[in-house]
């Protein structure tokens, strides 16, 4: 884990930063600022596409184990009725 940063470390890093950029140190810190938004954007953007991904595979995946319901069983059929002189005739 990392110590924290004190006063007297920010300060030593404020007077290096003033003495290596002197007047450009705003020009430098905006451009900082600048890089570390367009990289918080691109993992941003990173992160949304491996979740679009991992949420299609995952619709995919299960659409794929559904199994369709198949009724196999036979319509109930009522015996057909006829005539009294037709069913004699069959059992003839």
């Amino acid at each position: 884990m990392l110590p924290s940063v004190g006063i007297t470390e920010l300060i030593a890093l404020g007077v290096v930063a003033i003495l290596l950029f002197g007047k450009r140190l705003p020009e430098v810190a905006r451009n900082v600022g600048r890089g570390y938004g367009e990289l918080r954007k691109g993992l941003t953007e990173i992160q949304g596409t491996i979740s679009a991904e991992i949420d299609n595979k995952q619709t995919v995946k299960s659409s794929s184990k559904e199994t369709a319901v198949v009724d196999d069983t036979d319509e109930p059929t009522a015996p057909s009725l006829g005539s009294p002189e037709s069913q004699d005739e069959l059992a003839s």
